[in-house]
């Protein structure tokens, strides 16, 4: 059986006339930038999100970019942030002559301890931009009293996690901005690359209306320098299609991991609480039970949406190479955290300055999620993992 990290082909059949009709409108309409049909995304991804304003962007980078520049964020400037996530977090900071400042995560979740952030504060801190990861909300709360109590801003990266919700409110809305990502491998996805920013703050919103086309309103008259940031129309109204589905893609997600975790649990396998993993690991990162076990996703007391499945083995590698075998398709979220890049070298880190972080990157893979996988699949890839962790040539190989 072959059982593919994603399968988009499967979803578009599915939607296809509706797509179909939404691009032919496009066609018609010869209207590719900007318009009605991104008024209408940004419109619908609002409510959605809970946030009283949407500004459509090129891409989810671009979303984390544009904040920044909203906020005059450069040379001298210092952000907050995790290492553990997609390069654009980190990148969109360097790239304005800022400077990223990280802390560790939190093993449980994946996302950022807020209980480090208080000691990297200086005076040239200027924001914090929490990552909600896999598709779980940060512990905004803290982050939210921490920044308040600093002065500083929040830009969620919900790229992610849209419709994730912490304490009943969506990812994206709690920040002073929020950043959502339409990359096809998301829960909400385009045909290409486009992302959108939320904010509450209707003087934030204007200047990335402006921002994201190159700082002109109204058109040829320039009080910022901007950029190209632009949604195009075919990207919104494709994204437009599949928000009215995507609740019920959410469901499914939830329900495919509340079957993993089942499935894995009936195995023998599956140890569900993170911090019990960590008091059962020796030193050299072996087992103590003298097998590799699995370490499931946790869900802290609000709505994950599982962008991502991930589990946590300390022969990851080896358990990969098996399951590509096997036909699972896998993926490692992420194999060198941003303090270990070698474009960051001048911020003067090093291996262990953030061990959780290291650890995450050394035993994570993420498993096939996605809402049209199957009782049969799910069944496959639990039976994969199982008889690729019990043979003992591969017990062997986690013990090197």
């Amino acid at each position: 059986m072959k059982v593919p990290l994603l399968d988009l082909k499967q979803q578009y059949r599915a939607i296809r006339s509706e797509v179909e009709d939404a691009i032919r409108d496009v066609m018609e309409s010869q209207h590719f930038i900007l318009g009605p049909k991104v008024q209408e995304c940004e419109e619908a991804v609002a409510e959605y999100c809970r946030s009283r304003y949407a500004v459509g962007v090129s891409s989810g980078s671009d979303a984390l970019l544009i904040c920044l520049m909203a906020e005059g964020i450069g040379p001298g400037d210092e952000v907050i942030t995790t290492p553990y996530t997609f390069f654009a977090t980190a990148g969109c900071i360097t790239r304005l002559g800022a400077t990223p400042v990280f802390v560790d995560i939190d093993p449980v979740t994946y996302n950022l301890d807020p209980t480090e952030i208080d000691a990297k504060v200086t005076e040239r801190t200027k924001a914090i931009i929490p990552v909600h990861l896999f598709g779980q909300s940060a512990d905004m709360s803290e982050v939210m009293e921490i920044a308040e109590a600093h002065g500083l801003l929040v830009i969620e990266d919900a790229a992610q996690a849209i419709g994730a919700e912490y304490d009943g409110r969506r990812a994206g809305s709690i920040g002073h901005y929020g950043c959502l990502s339409f990359y096809p491998s998301k829960n909400l996805a385009g045909a290409g690359d486009g992302g959108m920013v939320l904010t509450s703050d209707g003087g934030r919103a204007e200047r990335l209306v402006s921002l994201r086309s190159h700082g002109s309103r109204p058109k040829y008259y320039h009080r910022m320098v901007g950029g190209n940031f632009r949604l195009d129309a075919l990207q919104a109204a494709i994204v437009s299609v599949k928000l009215r589905h995507l609740d019920g893609w959410t469901e499914r997600r939830n329900h495919n991991a509340e079957r993993y975790n089942r499935l894995f649990a009936d195995s023998g396998l599956a140890i569900s609480d993170a911090r019990g993993w960590a008091r059962m690991r020796e030193s050299n990162g072996e087992d103590l039970s003298g097998a590799p076990r699995v370490n499931l996703p946790t869900i802290v007391a609000q709505r994950h949406v599982f962008n991502q499945y991930v589990i946590r083995v300390s022969c990851r590698d080896a358990l990969r190479a098996e399951l590509q075998t096997k036909g699972v398709g896998t993926e490692i979220y992420y194999p060198v955290p941003m303090h270990l890049q070698e474009c960051f070298r001048n911020l003067g880190y090093k291996a262990g300055d953030f061990p959780e972080s290291e650890l995450a990157a050394r035993e994570t893979v993420a498993l096939p999620i996605y809402p049209e996988l199957t009782d049969d699949q799910a069944s496959y890839v639990v039976q994969c993992v199982k008889d690729c962790l019990m043979p003992s040539d591969l017990l062997g190989s986690a013990r090197k």
